[in-house]
């Protein structure tokens, strides 16, 4: 039995887009073992998925840090793996193709690419044909690589939804990395007022913070979700928050990421940062608003679209 191994160490919505390919690379090795390398932030919720049998974690610590190196090296050589699928594609993973594991078939973007294409150019298909074109090069059958399936990870929450709620909910993510600030819509709160005078009768106005947005999501006059010990809920807490929502809103965010995939109605907001479409967002029933300046992208042009597609 040979052991394989895909490295994905997020963003959360990246993640999440990669998990029909990890199906697909299952599927294709089903007498193997497959180990997901991944960062501790998605190690949990990754060890539910039964496309894969195990999960290792990588800390991405300073490549200067050789000591560190060395030891992930030592570690992932025990497993003496057959196959490197790496669907992150960072410098970082490149290093590890030539210093970590270089005796390995490796499937990358760099080994995919057409004869004359850059990888530049590459980027700049939508995420999910790429991953399909990578995969397909490599000998894989891309059944699932477009139909996530993420039921896997689904828990029981109906306690906490009857904390928060009457039963149905609007779900709001006005958040954004530090990095990319360029991605927030400004005017949340205001939209927040407003979905609460409309919809007061009907459904309850939820917003789910990550670990450092809990003061940012209790500015917004919302109801903020939080566990038992008055923490932001896990990523299996999360994806089934969204599962059973009546509505989404988000910006460009792995939450809108995970609502595309399980076609729950909603929008995304987008500014000039990327397309909906290069990120493979958009379903049938999660909707996008593009505006090349989200300043300018008014609460009632939102309010607009929420009302025509929730209604």
């Amino acid at each position: 039995m040979s052991n394989i191994l895909i490295i994905k160490h997020g963003s959360l919505g990246d993640l999440i887009q990669a998990n029909g390919a990890i199906e697909d690379i299952k599927n294709s090795f089903q007498d193997s073992k497959v180990l997901l390398l991944t960062s501790s932030s998605y190690a949990y919720l990754m060890s539910h998925c039964p496309y894969i049998d195990g999960v290792l974690i990588d800390k991405r610590l300073p490549r200067w840090n050789i000591f560190y190196l060395l030891n992930l090296k030592k570690i992932l050589s025990k497993y003496n793996f057959s196959h490197v699928f790496d669907l992150q594609n960072s410098r970082r993973t490149n290093f590890y193709r030539k210093f970590i594991l270089p005796n390995c078939q490796w499937s990358s973007t760099d080994t995919t690419l057409e004869p004359g294409k850059s990888k530049k150019d590459f980027d700049k298909e939508p995420v999910l044909d790429r991953m399909k074109i990578q995969l397909e090069k490599s000998g894989i059958s891309t059944n699932k690589i477009k139909k996530i399936n993420l039921s896997w990870s689904f828990v029981n929450i109906e306690k906490l939804i009857k904390q928060y709620t009457n039963g149905e909910y609007i779900l709001i993510f006005p958040f954004c990395s530090k990095r990319n600030l360029n991605k927030k819509w400004p005017y949340f709160k205001d939209l927040v007022k407003e979905l609460k005078q409309l919809y007061k009768n009907k459904y309850s106005i939820l917003v789910a913070p990550g670990v450092d947005e809990v003061d940012e999501a209790k500015s917004l006059n919302a109801k903020v979700v939080l566990n038992e010990n008055n923490k932001p809920i896990n990523l299996n807490y999360l994806i089934t928050l969204i599962e059973k929502s009546s509505f989404v809103i988000s910006n460009d965010t792995g939450p809108a990421h995970i609502a595309s995939h399980l076609n729950k109605k909603g929008i995304s907001l987008f500014g000039s940062h990327t397309s909906p479409e290069k990120i493979s967002i958009k379903s049938e029933k999660f909707k996008t608003i593009v505006n090349e300046n989200l300043k300018k992208l008014t609460v009632n042009t939102v309010l607009s679209e929420i009302k025509k597609n929730l209604n």
